[in-house]
């Protein structure tokens, strides 16, 4: 009897604790997907007002310093478009004081988020540092942003610069990319800026080649400068050792 007495209250102790701890389990389970349903709702609010941003490439190419420097820079811009003075406390503070990879990640940021007026800024400082190497792609970006914003005038300061800096001995001296680059100032237009070029790509000894002259060659026929069209022609003649008609003539044997 004794036995049986004290048994029971253990048993029914054990199944007491037992659904108990069920409960609390319960309890603990709805208390954590209430806490997700929070942070869904907080950040779905987030991103509805962060809609309208453009998103940072953010990764390896970008550093934390460098996003926030792009972030600085746009506010700096878009808040105080007639004060100066912020723009560069920004470049004095953040700016200058970035590592080399990074000025180039902000620079090439910049040109992707289509902020001509920052990039020629950031291009304009990076020219300054000692580690700076001329790069013709980065040239030939340039342009390309400048044109598309109709700031034809800053093109012609773009190109004052390339004549100047692909003098330096770390020059970027690469007939792709030079080629790239007339291509470029051809289609949109920029003539006298192209023929400057070319003769740049002679004074560095750059090795000119077949596809230099063609770009040259229906760039300026095509915009009726038949005289500049010639001269081009009787030079692709001496430096490659026969006419440019001939290359022409192989091309539609081969597509034919």
């Amino acid at each position: 009897m004794f036995f049986s007495a004290t048994f029971m209250p253990f048993s029914s102790i054990s199944s007491n604790f037992q659904s108990q701890s069920n409960e609390n389990m319960l309890f603990s389970l709805r208390r954590k997907k209430r806490g997700i349903g929070v942070i869904r709702m907080s950040s779905s609010s987030n991103s509805n007002r962060s809609k309208n941003r453009k998103p940072l490439q953010k990764g390896r190419n970008l550093s934390i310093e460098a996003i926030q420097t792009v972030q600085a820079l746009k506010r700096a811009n878009n808040n105080n478009k007639d004060n100066k003075e912020m723009l560069e406390r920004v470049f004095e503070s953040k700016v200058r004081r970035l590592l080399k990879l990074d000025m180039i990640a902000i620079l090439k940021e910049l040109l992707r988020q289509n902020e001509p007026l920052l990039a020629l800024k950031v291009f304009e400082d990076v020219r300054k540092e000692y580690w700076y190497k001329p790069q013709l792609l980065l040239y030939s970006d340039m342009i390309q942003m400048l044109v598309s914003n109709n700031l034809l005038e800053k093109v012609d300061l773009i190109v004052f610069y390339l004549k100047i800096e692909m003098l330096r001995l770390d020059a970027d001296i690469n007939t792709e990319r030079f080629n790239v680059l007339l291509q470029r100032l051809m289609d949109y237009g920029f003539t006298t800026h192209a023929m400057e070029c070319f003769q740049l790509m002679k004074k560095v000894e750059c090795d000119l080649n077949e596809e230099t002259f063609r770009i040259l060659v229906i760039g300026l026929e095509s915009k009726g400068e038949m005289d500049l069209s010639s001269m081009v022609r009787q030079e692709a003649q001496k430096y490659m050792g026969w006419p440019l008609d001939c290359l022409e003539e192989k091309e539609e044997i081969n597509l034919s």
